[in-house]
């Protein structure tokens, strides 16, 4: 019987399976190696990308915080121009009073009587003068109460024959300023009703 010696090819084959689990294993591991640059070159991209978008955003939220430093100035200026306007028409609405009490005081006042001083303070209106006789001074003051411009007249002090006014009555009083808009004949129903004509 023929003796085969078989350890030469088996040699072999160990070899070859050799040669190719080596062949594997580099493949595997270039490919590994692919993978891991391809997904580090991704997240590179990806980190790239998301830092140029958050650089934008950071622009676009600077450019935004300016605007509304901007609209708040302007809001500021506005409410700043409106009570500034508010005013003005509180002064040109309230122009006409002044004059309109001037004339009523005139009116009022008897002729044995005349003022000193006159100080206004909103709608109070306090009065200093002197009179010939405290009858002059009642006058005066009913005078007041029936005037449309002109109410709630208050005697504060009277003084008889004071040495700088000797043989005169000097006083002083407060009246109030009535109501402009219930009257008849205030400015700007006056003014309505030329308006109307």
């Amino acid at each position: 019987m023929p003796h085969i010696n078989l350890l030469p090819w088996r040699e072999e084959l160990r070899s070859e399976r050799q040669r190719q689990f080596i062949s594997v294993a580099v493949g595997a591991a270039i490919l590994m190696a692919v993978v891991v640059v391809l997904a580090h070159l991704q997240v590179a991209s990806m980190i790239n990308n998301q830092n140029n978008r958050n650089k934008f955003l950071d622009e676009q939220i600077a450019i935004v915080d300016k605007q509304i430093k901007e609209i708040n100035t302007l809001e500021q200026q506005k409410k700043s121009l409106l009570a500034r306007m508010k005013v003005i028409q509180e002064l040109q609405g309230t122009r006409p009073v002044i004059v309109h009490l001037f004339d009523e005081l005139a009116k009022t006042i008897p002729k044995q009587a005349y003022l000193l001083n006159v100080d206004r303070k909103g709608k109070n209106i306090s009065l200093e003068g002197v009179a010939q006789s405290n009858d002059y001074v009642s006058q005066f003051m009913r005078n007041l109460n029936n005037s449309p411009w002109l109410t709630n007249p208050r005697l504060t002090v009277i003084e008889s024959n004071r040495k700088d006014y000797p043989g005169s009555s000097w006083f002083q009083l407060k009246v109030s300023q009535a109501d402009i808009e219930k009257m008849d004949d205030s400015p700007d129903k006056t003014d309505k009703k030329k308006a109307r004509k």
